[in-house]
């Protein structure tokens, strides 16, 4: 029995979903929730100077001039995506209302996620290199595409292109990485040696971030509003969503010729669609009546492809055992 549990229970997992629980039922102050955003944008500073020590320049410069598994990851995310969403969202109108399938199409049209990206990438033993190029490239694309994508689908207005998306990115994410890099050379050998170091910070990163989001959505009154059965459709409609872009990719890849590793970062960075750039993006595209409601498939969906993604990660990190 207790090596049935060691097989399939995977302590991280237990921790995930226990982490968004304590985000949906302990109530958090603005000020403590302050504190917590706070800590989350140290986080996962701290893990992308990690990777900027981890990795070797050339490793870097090999996942930028990698052209298959970069333009997969913006066909994913920009092309076979939003399709998915617009096919999507015009079936499932009827049931949930054209207000949440409008948030269903926007989901579709967000940049990939970065930080959960790479660190599954990095804890399934993937292309990390290739995977923080893939999800930094795709998120600066997104500041001009989603908008673009917005005003074509849905016809919206008054988008005003993103630029503090842009400006979290290169502070919060591309800084550290890159004086990671200079430090590279001096204690690369030292971090590559232990592993454990980046698993820890990896994972580490993806429970503070996801109880920030969840608490947040909670002080929000996100939830107030929302049906438990819209919940659950939503969830059903959400997991279909992902179980198609997760095929797509994997498969895809295998369809470009990539090898194990870049088609476990085109996983991980073509079937996901990021909450931190997605909040922001629709306070700034619609007007505030509708932006709660549209940001409701965003949160659901961020939950949900975090917890698939976690097991995904975990059963491939085990591929050379099994």
């Amino acid at each position: 029995m207790r090596q049935v549990l060691k097989q399939w229970v995977d302590p991280f997992i237990v921790a995930l979903v226990a982490t968004m629980v304590l985000g949906l039922v302990v109530p958090v102050p603005a000020e403590a929730q302050r504190v917590v955003d706070a800590v989350a944008d140290v986080a996962v500073a701290v893990l992308f100077l990690v990777y900027g020590m981890r990795l070797s320049t050339t490793e870097v410069w090999a996942g930028l001039k990698n052209v298959r598994l970069q333009g997969g990851i913006l066909a994913s995310t920009y092309v076979v995506f939003p399709l998915v969403g617009l096919a999507v969202s015009w079936a499932v109108t009827p049931l949930v209302g054209a207000p949440l399938a409008a948030g269903i199409l926007f989901l579709s049209l967000l940049p990939s996620t970065v930080q959960s990206s790479v660190a599954f990438t990095s804890v399934a033993r993937g292309n990390i290199a290739g995977a923080i190029c893939g999800a930094t490239v795709s998120n600066v694309v997104g500041m001009v595409v989603t908008p673009l994508l917005v005003l074509w689908f849905m016809s919206s207005s008054g988008a005003t292109g993103g630029l503090s998306g842009l400006r979290d990115v290169l502070v919060h994410l591309l800084a550290p990485f890159v004086v990671g890099q200079l430090l590279q050379p001096f204690v690369g050998r030292w971090v590559r040696a232990r592993r454990w170091l980046t698993l820890s910070v990896d994972r580490g990163t993806i429970l503070i971030v996801v109880f920030g989001a969840v608490a947040a959505a909670t002080s929000a009154g996100v939830w107030a509003g929302i049906s438990a059965w819209t919940i659950v459709a939503l969830v059903g409609i959400s997991a279909l969503i992902l179980v198609v872009m997760l095929a797509v990719t994997w498969w895809g890849g295998a369809g470009l010729r990539l090898g194990v590793e870049d088609r476990i970062a085109l996983l991980m960075c073509g079937s996901k669609k990021s909450l931190a750039t997605g909040l922001p993006m629709a306070a700034v595209l619609f007007p505030v009546a509708v932006a709660g409601t549209v940001a409701v498939p965003v949160i659901v969906f961020h939950q949900l492809q975090l917890i698939v993604c976690a097991v995904l990660a975990r059963r491939l990190a085990l591929r050379d055992a099994a």
